[in-house]
């Protein structure tokens, strides 16, 4: 059920509160944003994500300012957003974007178990590039105690939606003016080999499709 906090008011339609809805997305951007307030001044920085069941785990520098708030105790804010398409009505009123969005509400804690710590490292791995974290050198205790990750419990979470053609005035119908939608999408493009490296790139890599 959704908070006071995650309710969607404005086109409440949009709104979807299930898990069936929110983890996809999730699980498909490949970034998100952190919001947090410190000393009255409110931050929203870019980081790398990565659920695992009920936990949402966001990855991090030690000497981040972000992740040090965090840690804290501060109320955090976590978003993620993916562009479907260009809407374009028949009217630049009502030209929109199609989109799947969610928001995270909640108070993070900091992974010290240092088990939980490196599987979360490889979720996030994991997350954006499937099958990389087998093929690669894994951490060393250096590097994992070098990282915070901080886990935030999946308990207020809502996910707004908005898909299909645009919706124009019934007075606009009529104008002799295109309209659609521009589908967007990520399409990787081929793999560029770093200096020294001989012979094809692995599947994962060749293959790479946010949506598999």
């Amino acid at each position: 059920m959704p908070s006071q906090h995650t309710t969607v008011k404005r086109h409440p339609e949009r709104g979807a509160y299930d898990r069936a809805t929110i983890d996809p997305i999730l699980d498909e951007a490949l970034i998100c944003h952190l919001g947090f307030v410190v000393d009255g001044r409110p931050f929203v920085i870019p980081t790398i994500h990565a659920r695992d069941g009920d936990t949402l785990y966001v990855h991090g520098s030690p000497g981040s300012r972000m992740l040090r708030a965090a840690k804290e105790g501060v109320d955090i804010c976590v978003t993620v957003t993916l562009l479907d398409g260009l809407v374009l009505a028949r009217s630049v009123y009502n030209h929109s974007m199609n989109y799947r969005s969610v928001v995270v509400l909640g108070r993070v804690r900091e992974v010290t178990d240092p088990g939980e710590k490196l599987r979360a490292m490889q979720r996030v791995v994991e997350h954006v590039l499937p099958g990389r974290w087998k093929d690669a050198r894994q951490p060393n205790d250096a590097e994992i105690k070098g990282t915070t990750i901080l886990a935030l419990p999946l308990d207020e979470a809502s996910a707004k939606i908005r898909s299909g053609p645009p919706t124009d005035d019934d007075a606009d119908r009529a104008l002799p003016v295109w309209a659609g939608v521009i589908p967007l999408g990520i399409e990787p493009a081929d793999p560029v080999p770093d200096s020294g490296v001989g012979g094809p790139p692995p599947a994962y890599a060749a293959d790479y499709d946010r949506l598999t």
